[in-house]
C-alpha cells in the first residue's frame, strides 16, 4: 500500500470508529431510557390496580347504602 492510501484507510477506519461509538452512546441512553419506561409502566399499572380496587370499593358501599335507602323507603 502507499502512503497516501494508508493515510486514507486509517482516516476512514477512525471515522467508523467514531460512529460506532456515537453509536454506541446513543444505544446505552435508549437501554437507560427504556429501563426508565418500563418503570414508571410498572408503577402506573400498580397504581391502576388500586385505583380500580378502591373504585370497586366505593361502588359496593353506594349501592350498600342504595339498598338500605330503599328499604328505609319500603318500611316508612
Amino acid at each position: 500500500m502507499t502512503e497516501n492510501t494508508t493515510a486514507k484507510f486509517e482516516n476512514e477506519l477512525k471515522r467508523l470508529e467514531q460512529r460506532v461509538d456515537a453509536l454506541v452512546k446513543v444505544c446505552d441512553t435508549l437501554q437507560d431510557e427504556n429501563r426508565t419506561l418500563k418503570q414508571r409502566q410498572d408503577a402506573l399499572t400498580a397504581e391502576r390496580a388500586t385505583l380500580l380496587q378502591k373504585n370497586e370499593q366505593v361502588r359496593a358501599r353506594v349501592e350498600a347504602m342504595i339498598g338500605r335507602l330503599k328499604a328505609m323507603e319500603q318500611s316508612g
